[in-house]
């Protein structure tokens, strides 16, 4: 029996892991830690297998481990801290444009809270509905919709001030 227990696992882990490294790296902007976050929601999931494998829910309760080990793991010290603004030398803007407005999106949900963060990469990147993203968050569908909206409002904000840094630069180029 345990066997097959071990079969199912690595069938899902195997299906599972590229998305749910996905939506890791947009919570934490950082590979290795979102390798370490998805190795340490899966490691809460294989322990609590044989009790999900009697559910049909089992993906609701992997994002819920996956937010919830991030949320978690920002209130500690270490993810206060901010990385340096942009380097002197970076490649000039028309040449790597969807690079530097990629890493422009990633900047901006660096500095949402948590839960906004959360909210809006699973309600925006996942394209979870908000009863789903409500469930995966563990609040109701209303405190979503505030943390989406805040969030949305944040990313716009940011969004217009680099792009008004942007405009300076390649006027003084």
């Amino acid at each position: 029996m345990r066997g097959r227990a071990d079969e199912e696992v690595t069938a899902y882990v195997r299906a599972r892991y590229g998305s749910l490294l996905r939506t890791a790296f947009l919570l934490c902007g950082d590979r290795g830690k979102a390798e370490d976050l998805v190795q340490t929601t899966l490691a809460k999931t294989v322990v609590a297998w044989p009790r999900l494998q009697q559910s049909d829910s089992i993906d609701h309760y992997v994002q819920r481990v996956l937010v919830n080990t991030f949320i978690t793991s920002r209130r500690r010290r270490c993810w206060w801290e901010q990385p340096l603004g942009r380097l002197a030398d970076s490649p000039g803007r028309d040449e790597f444009l969807a690079v530097e407005q990629r890493d422009q999106l990633r900047r901006a949900l660096d500095a949402l809270p948590a839960r906004q963060r959360a909210a809006v990469v699973l309600r925006f990147y996942e394209d979870l509905s908000e009863q789903d993203t409500a469930r995966a968050l563990g609040c109701s569908v209303g405190t979503v919709k505030s943390l989406s909206s805040r969030g949305l409002q944040t990313l716009r904000k940011q969004w217009v001030k680099a792009d008004a840094v942007a405009d300076q630069e390649v006027r003084y180029v």
